[in-house]
């Protein structure tokens, strides 16, 4: 459960050691998904009236596309997160991104939404589906990773010939 009465932080802080799932609804379309639960630790303790302040770590594999051949990869996210929530007062002039606002009435702090944020910027944007992918043939788009295909008796694009040219004068 990653929701915590703010009464009982008072008291004590709560340690966090849980698993955020893949399918919970708290994942947006279009989002780099986990493979399997986000693991969540941490500690959420009382920083001062109204201030709430999180210390924790996430840790999971995303799902991606390779970069080279467009197939199913993965990469790991690991990330170290610091966050405070703070009640909403008069003060909140300047919005702060790193600060998550608590409505006055609110009795729990739920984890999820900063850890889908901290998610989306720890994730990386390109990923391998292993260190030697071939990729895609550049002339008719068949994965070279499956091995040798027939495209290269095909005529070279003769829009290339200027390029061509320069490379066998500088040999």
């Amino acid at each position: 459960m990653l929701s915590f009465d703010i009464r009982s932080l008072d008291s004590h802080a709560a340690v966090v050691d849980e698993q955020l799932s893949a399918n919970d609804e708290v994942w947006e379309e279009g989002d780099p998904k986990p493979v399997d639960a986000v693991h969540v630790t941490g500690r959420l303790s009382a920083a001062g009236p109204g201030l709430f302040y999180w210390h924790g770590r996430i840790e999971g594999d995303v799902a991606l596309e390779c970069s080279r051949c467009l197939t199913g990869a993965q990469a790991h996210v690991s990330d170290e997160t610091h966050l405070i929530y703070a009640e909403s007062g008069e003060e909140d002039e300047n919005d702060d991104a790193d600060v998550y606002r608590l409505d006055a009435n609110t009795q729990y702090i739920d984890l999820r939404r900063a850890i889908r944020e901290q998610w989306l910027l720890s994730a990386p944007s390109f990923a391998l589906c292993r260190e030697d992918c071939k990729g895609l043939c550049p002339r008719c788009g068949a994965e070279l990773n499956a091995g040798p295909h027939d495209c290269s008796q095909q005529e070279a694009d003769p829009r290339w010939n200027a390029l061509r040219k320069l490379d066998e004068s500088s040999n």
